[in-house]
């Protein structure tokens, strides 16, 4: 693995690990009734279900977690480098965090749901970077196997 995949990979890991403890946090505020958590109207907007957000939320973890582990181990379809999909999980990152916090200027509610928002939109953003940068490193990579240095094209390496 490279260094700067273990380092994403660490930064993805916290962030789910984030998520999950608001999903448990949530969970044991519906079920439990903890005390010592808020209660269930602060983690909930109401947007969806109850019955149906508590399985979206698990298949965001399982979806996380798979791709937590193949950034680990650098190997796996959901670590592979995609330059296109990196850049678009940034700009997505950006219009999902700009628009939760206009949903909290609005609002001045629901403040646990859209923290957790911003942090699915960080685990977006630093999974796009990983995309991108590991789409950039591969490239490089892939020319200097071809014997083409500096970035010249294999037309214009051959002159």
């Amino acid at each position: 693995m490279r260094r700067d995949a273990s380092g994403t990979a660490l930064v993805l890991t916290l962030l789910t690990a984030l998520f999950f403890a608001r999903v448990a946090g949530q969970a044991l505020a519906a079920f439990a009734g903890v005390s010592w958590l808020p209660p269930m109207g602060a983690w909930y907007s109401g947007l969806l279900p109850y019955p149906v957000l508590l399985p979206v939320q698990i298949l965001i973890l399982a979806v996380q977690l798979t791709i937590d582990w193949q950034v680990w181990r650098g190997a796996g379809l959901l670590a592979r480098p995609r330059r296109r999909v990196g850049r678009a999980l940034r700009g997505f990152s950006y219009v999902y965090a700009l628009a939760m916090l206009v949903r909290w200027l609005i609002s001045r509610t629901h403040g646990i749901p859209i923290a957790f928002h911003w942090v699915l939109a960080a685990y977006l953003f630093t999974l796009g970077g990983y995309y991108a940068g590991a789409g950039a490193a591969g490239s490089r990579l892939s020319l200097r196997r071809r014997g083409v240095s500096g970035g010249r094209t294999p037309h214009a390496a051959g002159r």
